[in-house]
Order: C-alpha cells, then sequence, then structure tokens
C-alpha cells in the first residue's frame, strides 16, 4: 500500500473514481469520471494528463487504466472510504447518506494506525455497509443476479449496492428507509418492461425504479 499522505488528495479522489468505476463495470473514460465526479470536462483533461505524468494512469483507445502503482493508491483509498463507512454506520448510527458523505473526508486524513484500528475494532470486516468489497479483507463473492432480472414470485437476498448508486442523489436514503440493504430478504411481484420492479420486503410492498433495479445485485436461493 502506499505511503499515507504520500499523493494529493486530488489523486487519491481520482483513482478512487477509476476502480469504482471499473469495479462496477463502466467504461472508464474521462466523460465517465466527470459525471462521476461532478466537475468539467477540461478540468478532467487536465487531471488525466497529470495522473499519466505520474505513471498513475495509462491511456489506451481513449480508455483510462490504473497502472500498478495507481492500483495500490486506489485500493488504498477504497479501504480507508469503506472502513469509515462501516465504523460511522455501525458504531456511530449515522444514516448511509451521512456515512458516505463523511467517509469521503475521512479517507484521505486517515493514518495506518487509526485504519488498523478501525478494522480491529469492527472485527475485519470484508464488506462496506452497502455490501462493496474492502480491498485487502477476505471477501469472497457470492453468485449474484441483478435485481431487474430475478422473475417474479422468486426470493431474493440482497447481496450489494455498486457505487454508482451511492452518487445518485436521495437512492442511498431511499434504500435505507425501504429496508432493501444487504442481507434482507424479499420477493419480487411484479416487473415491467420498463426495468420498474416491485417487491415485497419485511410486509412492505417496494417499488424500485429501472435505474436501481439494474444495478441493485441479489442473491437467489
Amino acid at each position: 500500500m502506499p505511503i499515507h499522505g504520500e499523493h494529493h488528495p486530488a489523486f487519491e479522489e481520482y483513482c478512487e473514481c477509476i476502480y469504482e468505476l471499473r469495479e462496477d463495470d463502466v467504461d472508464v473514460i474521462q466523460a465517465r469520471i466527470a459525471d462521476r465526479l461532478l466537475v468539467s470536462r477540461p478540468s478532467v483533461s487536465e487531471m488525466i494528463h497529470r495522473l499519466e505524468a505520474e505513471k498513475l494512469i495509462s491511456l489506451r483507445n481513449q480508455k483510462i487504466r490504473l497502472t500498478s502503482k495507481g492500483e495500490k493508491l486506489a485500493q488504498s483509498v477504497v479501504r480507508r472510504h469503506r472502513l469509515a463507512e462501516r465504523f460511522l454506520t455501525d458504531m456511530l448510527g449515522l444514516s448511509w447518506a451521512q456515512a458516505h458523505r463523511e467517509a469521503g473526508k475521512w479517507e484521505h486524513v486517515m493514518s495506518p494506525e487509526v485504519e488498523d484500528a478501525i478494522a480491529r475494532v469492527l472485527g475485519g470486516p470484508t464488506t462496506c455497509p452497502h455490501g462493496n468489497p474492502i480491498p485487502g479483507s477476505n471477501y469472497t463473492a457470492p453468485l449474484a443476479v441483478r435485481l431487474a432480472d430475478v422473475e417474479v414470485g422468486h426470493s431474493f437476498t440482497v447481496s450489494r449496492i455498486p457505487e454508482e448508486l451511492e452518487f445518485a442523489i436521495g437512492v442511498l436514503d431511499f434504500l435505507e428507509k425501504t429496508h432493501l440493504i444487504p442481507g434482507r430478504s424479499g420477493v419480487v411481484t411484479s416487473s415491467q418492461k420498463t426495468g420498474t420492479v416491485t417487491v415485497e420486503l419485511e410486509g412492505n410492498s417496494v417499488e424500485v425504479e429501472p435505474f436501481a433495479s439494474a444495478r441493485i445485485l441479489v442473491t437467489t436461493a
């Protein structure tokens, strides 16, 4: 893992973004980075040149890839972010949305000693509260499918809420409020051609919009 504080926070932010876009199976191009980070495309272009000069990324056919150096940096930042989210929700009782915002600050300032202490206190968690793997843990990916692909009448258990949904306005609050969170089980009661899925979850009927149903990962019996 890179030495703490070795890189500027902006470099960490971009490497983290590239890592998470790839993790969500999204083509990593400048436009996607601009959309995810809510910055202008000229700003992204300038930063990409800086990252390439630092040998943190490589470019091929307009697609952006992390180098081994960039991968190590990204993993260290993502690990701190997801550990912070787990601590803020499990130990301090913050909401998902609050924890996500706060963890975005912690990831740049958390020392290795604090990182190790949080992992120890939490018992070595393998995922963040949303089910995304914590780098450096003993995470084993379950055989998961998209919620949108579960047939009507079939049961499911929520496995993972990809990072793309964490950045969508209001989605984390919706998922937490409706208990559509990792570990909770339900049944698909209807599915529309538009991609909207209705599920029965803990006695409540929940309508999940296409953007979310196409991204929420679940396991089925």
